[in-house]
């Protein structure tokens, strides 16, 4: 199966990284493909540009088979929409091969006001990281999106191209990547919330405010 996890990754750090690798482990693929969006269509300007943010996605996972970065949108001109993104893999991969997406609670109780939402899950299962404080509406379409397609065996998801959503609850890292951006505009480090090759790149960049060439 094949398994995407996109985010603007502004930046990478730790808690996307510990998911990514979890959800490697539940789903029991071998490698998980982070997909940096080039223009997000739900928020404003990222402090890094794509080519920076996708530098620094290349030095997290160096060392780790279990993920790789994917950059066909950073590659795509204009706002990246998941669905384009799914259509193109469905296009690579062939009609008949398991794709799943990943997103969480938060992103998901808006999936009805995402572009061409309704036939997303034509095109790749859904898995559904559960968030603290991120809930349903249980009025709302997502859920009774989620209500008609749940499964809770993951083998099922090996077993047909799209189609069905699974509910996960793994352990999550309380780090965010806004909060990463202040810390290092305010002059303090991120020191173990982030890759200490992703923190030198930013300092060798003045990412986000940093001191160029300061120390840890």
């Amino acid at each position: 199966m094949h398994v995407i996890y996109g985010g603007t990754f502004d930046p990478i750090h730790h808690g996307h990284l510990r998911l990514a690798l979890e959800i490697s482990d539940r789903l029991s693929v071998n490698q998980v493909s982070l997909v940096p969006c080039h223009i997000p269509p739900h928020r404003g300007d990222t402090g890094a540009t794509s080519e920076q943010r996708w530098k620094l996605l290349e030095l997290a996972v160096a060392d780790e088979p279990q993920l790789r970065v994917d950059d066909r949108e950073l590659r795509r001109a204009g706002a990246s929409y998941t669905a384009d993104t799914l259509r193109q893999l469905r296009h690579e991969l062939g009609p008949d091969a398991p794709l799943a997406m990943v997103v969480g609670t938060d992103a998901f109780a808006g999936f009805d006001r995402w572009q061409e939402w309704q036939q997303i899950p034509d095109l790749a299962h859904i898995i559904v990281v559960r968030r603290p404080g991120a809930g349903l509406d249980p009025d709302g379409e997502p859920s009774r999106m989620l209500a008609k397609r749940a499964v809770r065996d993951v083998r099922l998801l090996h077993n047909q191209p799209g189609g069905l959503m699974l509910e996960l609850d793994p352990p999550l890292l309380d780090i965010s990547a806004t909060g990463i951006r202040e810390r290092i505009g305010d002059g303090r480090s991120p020191r173990y919330l982030v890759p200490d090759s992703v923190w030198r790149e930013i300092r060798r960049l003045g990412l986000y405010g940093a001191c160029p060439g300061g120390n840890f």
